[in-house]
């Protein structure tokens, strides 16, 4: 559901809300909270800072009624379901049967994921109340205590683990996530849009062509890597961290793109994304690897070996890297600000990774990478 859920200034109460349908919205959400607590009714409502996604949301504070929760999110899933890259390519078959936020979370419960609960859904007026989840973002709590950031990045990969393996075990062709690949298309058509938009930011006058067929490369690589069930979106500003007697839990969200990907993907988002380096550094970076892979060794499920999945994760976190740089200053240009801050982040784990080997030596030069 974008980035960590967060209070707008001055957008206190409902009649404050600034949607154009606000008197929808309220009939909606009083209805849905009488029908879930009787005597229940909205207090304070404010919207929430999403991300780069149509999707609004709004935390609402309830009054009344037995056994309610304090607080519950108000999700409106906006106008289109499928993200740009999903419509280009026609990765899904349409017209969609629900919304993969719906059918995505449904599996997920049945693995044991540990998602929001949802407490009401109108897939036709593209309305949810789901739980809250709180403000405390994994990545902020990391940047809080640095000193406890392996130990919260570790508790984020035994729920990615769950992901792949369990996850991928449990294949379910009702769930869309299955029916849809991370492959040589998909990660070719997202390094496109970085040729497009994101070079002439980070390298003006760079040559185009020749550094095509080097990514052409680099997609056709990532797609022949064996494929897991992937969250696809899984970093530090999509996890919370909740506390209870038995120590802290990850709880997550943004899922609704899950497909099938290279398991190295995943923690290439977990570990690198935005400014994730501020948290995780090098040494971190290499002991949360080592966990994950004792982590798929403890669950029996097969993995290539440790210098080869090393070699998937590099090839995962230049293409991320690069994919990122070119959606977010689309984004910029759109003027949607806020993204700008993160591309010099993005620059450097791509150089950090092209640093790593030899290929690729004319992206190499363009990103201003080591030798």
């Amino acid at each position: 559901m974008g980035a960590a859920w967060r209070d707008r200034a001055g957008a206190a109460t409902i009649a404050a809300m600034s949607v154009p349908a606000e008197s929808t919205h309220r009939e909606w959400l009083e209805s849905a909270l009488a029908r879930s607590w009787p005597g229940s009714r909205p207090g304070r409502i404010a919207a929430l800072k999403g991300d780069a996604s149509t999707r609004r949301f709004w935390r609402v504070a309830i009054d009344g009624g037995s056994n309610a929760p304090v607080t519950a999110i108000l999700a409106d899933l906006g106008p289109d379901d499928l993200p740009l890259y999903a419509r280009a390519l026609n990765l899904y078959r349409e017209p969609l049967e629900e919304p993969p936020w719906l059918n995505v979370h449904r599996f997920l419960e049945s693995i044991g994921a540990p998602v929001a609960a949802l407490y009401v859904a109108a897939p036709h007026e593209r309305l949810l109340l789901i739980e809250d989840l709180g403000e405390d973002s994994l990545f902020a709590a990391a940047a809080a205590n640095p000193a406890r950031a392996a130990e919260l990045y570790r508790t984020a990969i035994d729920e990615l683990l769950r992901l792949h393996v369990e996850g991928t075990a449990r294949r379910d062709l009702g769930c869309v996530a299955f029916g849809v690949a991370y492959d040589q298309r998909l990660f070719g058509w997202e390094l496109e849009r970085f040729i497009e938009v994101g070079l002439p930011e980070v390298a003006p006058g760079a040559d185009q062509a020749p550094l095509k067929r080097e990514l052409a490369e680099l997609a056709a690589r990532l797609g022949r890597e064996p494929r897991v069930f992937s969250h696809r979106d899984y970093h530090g500003h999509n996890l919370f961290v909740q506390k209870g007697a038995s120590g802290i839990k990850i709880r997550m969200i943004d899922f609704q793109d899950a497909l099938m990907a290279p398991a190295a993907q995943d923690l290439a988002v977990l570990l690198t994304t935005r400014d994730t380096a501020n948290v995780v550094t090098p040494d971190i970076e290499n002991r949360l690897l080592d966990y994950y892979l004792a982590g798929r060794a403890r669950r029996r499920a097969p993995i290539d070996s440790r210098a080869e999945f090393l070699k998937s994760y590099r090839l995962c976190v230049i293409q991320h890297a690069l994919k990122v740089i070119g959606a977010f200053t689309r984004l910029e240009r759109q003027g949607r600000t806020g993204y700008a801050p993160f591309i010099p982040y993005c620059v450097a784990q791509a150089r950090r990774m092209l640093a790593r080997g030899t290929d690729f030596p004319l992206l190499k030069r363009a990103l201003g990478a080591a030798s």
